[in-house]
C-alpha cells in the first residue's frame, strides 16, 4: 500500500531517523580454568555428627587487553568457603580462576570497561557454575549450584566503593562533600 513514515515535526532532512549505531560483535575465542584449588578440610580434620553448612561466595573480576587487536581476557575469580553454622569450622574451600578470551568490536571506548566486566562474565558464568557443581560433588559434598550472579550490581557496587575511597575524610571520620 504505502510506506509508513514517522513525522517528527521538523523540516530538516534526516531528522527523526535513528543514527546508525556501530554493530557490537562479540566472539568467545576460548575459555579455560587458569587456576583451581579445592581443599576438603572436613576430610582432613574429621567432623562428627550432623553438619549445617554455611556457604560464602566472593567474586572478583579482572580484564586485560591481549596483544591481538580487539581481543581481551576476562578473569572471574571465585572464593567459595563452606563453614559449619554452629562452630564456624571450615568444611571446604574452593578457589577458582576462570578466563574467557573475547574478540569485541563496535563497543565505544567509554563503554568498554563496563562491557568487559558485566557482559563477558555473564557469558562464562554457566561454565563456572558447572565446574563448581562438579568439583564440590567430586569432593564428597552435595553439588553446590551457584545462584545467578548480577554482574551489573557487582560493577555498580565496585564503582561506588571506589568513589567512596576517593572522597577525602575529615578528622572526625566523615567524608567532605
Amino acid at each position: 500500500m504505502s510506506d509508513d513514515t514517522t513525522n517528527t515535526g521538523t523540516d530538516q532532512p534526516g531528522a527523526g531517523q535513528p543514527q546508525a549505531q556501530p554493530q557490537v560483535t562479540q566472539r568467545i575465542l576460548g575459555q579455560f580454568v587458569r587456576d583451581m584449588s579445592f581443599e576438603n578440610v572436613m576430610a582432613q580434620k574429621g567432623v562428627s555428627g550432623e553438619v549445617q553448612p554455611e556457604i560464602q561466595v566472593q567474586v572478583n573480576l579482572d580484564a586485560k587487553k591481549r596483544s591481538q587487536e580487539n581481543t581481551y581476557e576476562v578473569i572471574t575469580k571465585f572464593t567459595i568457603t563452606s563453614k559449619t553454622k554452629d562452630k564456624g569450622e571450615t568444611l571446604f574451600l574452593l578457589e577458582l580462576e576462570y578466563s574467557g578470551i573475547f574478540r569485541i568490536e563496535g563497543v565505544p571506548e567509554q563503554q568498554l570497561h563496563p562491557y568487559l566486566l558485566i557482559e563477558c562474565p555473564r557469558q562464562t558464568f554457566p561454565f563456572v557454575r558447572r565446574i563448581v557443581s562438579d568439583v564440590t560433588r567430586d569432593g564428597g559434598f552435595p553439588p553446590l549450584n551457584l545462584e545467578q550472579i548480577d554482574f551489573l550490581q557487582l560493577y555498580r557496587q565496585e564503582i561506588a566503593r571506589r568513589v567512596q575511597e576517593q572522597k577525602p575524610a575529615t578528622s572526625n571520620g566523615t567524608a567532605e562533600a
